[in-house]
């Protein structure tokens, strides 16, 4: 038997390229337990799990017992996850780039801390890792859930939900960021005294094609004092850039790049 760790490690060699026999041999993994994670790659949690009443179900609605995990995968959900309908449940499902491991592994986290007794797997697809739990509750904690594309309908916080993210709005944007978004450095050259030299800026860039998840990332944004504008001055936003200097520097010290 082999830990989560090992598996999502393989699964991660896997995504980058490397080939069974590469990746088995630097593991110490077989190839057909290779294959085998590739299809499956945790056991489903027991259905007692799954069935268990979710925060919001019970008797007196409450509040998740780890709010700032609940706020960024708030974010995630909203940048890259979907909830699908299964036999007897639903499973949520996050979409993180083989590039950032990090990414995975603060994914699966906080899937765990918002429901605890539920099992979360990685499932390897083309270019991305697939992080995912199956729940009965999960339309309970995020009513966004609903038919068609996020971006063809309206994406409106309830009243539980924005009390969480009023209170960790630096961990909704993180989720927001570390699924739409990214850290990149540009660069301009300048003449001084008849020398031309280059100087290099970082910045922030989120992108999204819901109008409501744009909105719900700038009015977070104004809230904690980062500066922002939109990429998009003739058609709908779709881009939001954050590049002023001490704006860069709050988000480097409360979102930071991805890993």
């Amino acid at each position: 038997m082999y830990d989560m760790q090992t598996r999502t490690r393989v699964l991660t060699l896997v995504g980058q390229g490397l080939s069974l026999n590469a990746v088995s041999k630097q593991t110490g993994v077989s190839r057909a337990a290779i294959r085998s994670w590739q299809t499956r790659p945790e056991p489903r949690p027991r259905l007692s799990a799954q069935t268990a009443p979710c925060f919001r179900c019970a008797p007196l609605p409450a509040q998740p017992q780890d709010p700032a995990a609940y706020a960024y995968l708030l974010g995630l959900y909203l940048g890259d996850g979907c909830i699908s309908p299964q036999k007897r449940g639903y499973s949520l499902r996050i979409f993180c780039a083989d590039a950032w491991p990090g990414l995975i592994a603060l994914c699966r986290e906080a899937v765990r801390a918002v429901r605890p007794a539920n099992g979360v797997w990685i499932t390897q697809r083309q270019g991305c890792v697939e992080v995912g739990s199956y729940d009965r509750h999960w339309p309970c904690l995020f009513p966004q859930h609903g038919p068609g594309k996020k971006y063809e309908r309206r994406i409106v916080l309830e009243e539980w939900q924005q009390l969480i993210m009023d209170a960790h709005p630096w961990e909704f944007i993180r989720g927001l960021v570390h699924s739409d978004g990214c850290r990149i450095t540009n660069w301009t050259t300048r003449a001084v005294a008849g020398v031309r030299k280059r100087y290099e800026y970082p910045r922030y860039f989120f992108t999204n094609r819901s109008a409501d998840v744009l909105r719900l990332y700038t009015d977070t944004l104004d809230r904690v004092g980062v500066e922002w504008k939109s990429c998009n001055q003739s058609r709908s936003v779709e881009n939001i850039s954050v590049a002023r200097r001490a704006s860069v520097a709050l988000m480097d010290a409360r979102v930071g790049p991805k890993c």
